[in-house]
């Protein structure tokens, strides 16, 4: 497996919508998401686009710790979720603010409405359809990871700027959540 570069704000292929992938068997495909996890862990993060490794194909991957939950969510799956051309149901209306960071936009946290619950599909690795619903931090990471496959970044998505702070003063912000 290879660590992969990280693409940082201001490229373009942040700002671009992802292109589907065609074959998700192809063995090129698990060799990237292979590289995506090694990348995503190393850097440390919960999850990775392919857009933000300079690939505009329509896969994440994503590891939601069990230690990062909040009391009273449902567990998020243990091993990295491979998601191959993902799409998001909200389910209700409901949105929640929680804090976010990124892996191209480092250094800095934001406050982010996001649903509260989802229903997600994709295909995995093997070609085999997943479907899951979830909600907390599965849900959130799940729609900031497809939000970059639509060149979307969390910080589209802020109120206010208000909402945003370095990491070291991140703390302020989640009273605010």
């Amino acid at each position: 497996m290879t660590l992969l570069k990280i693409t940082g704000m201001g490229h373009p292929v942040l700002r671009h919508i992802a292109e589907p992938v065609t074959d998700p068997l192809d063995p090129e495909i698990a060799r990237l998401a292979a590289d995506m996890i090694e990348t995503m862990r190393d850097a440390p993060g919960i999850g990775l686009a392919a857009p933000q490794v300079y690939r505009p194909l329509r896969l994440i991957v994503f590891e939601v710790p069990q230690g990062r939950q909040e009391e009273g969510e449902p567990p998020a799956p243990g091993a990295p979720t491979v998601l191959i051309n993902p799409e998001i149901v909200p389910l209700g209306d409901d949105t929640a603010l929680g804090l976010e960071g990124c892996l191209s936009i480092p250094g800095f946290r934001g406050l982010v409405p996001r649903w509260r619950r989802i229903a997600y599909r994709g295909l995995g690795l093997d070609g085999e359809v997943i479907e899951r619903e979830a909600e907390g931090l599965h849900a959130r990471v799940v729609q900031h990871e497809v939000d970059h496959l639509d060149g979307v970044l969390y910080l589209d998505r802020l109120r206010d700027l208000a909402d945003l702070a370095l990491d070291a003063e991140a703390r302020h912000l989640a009273d605010r959540a």
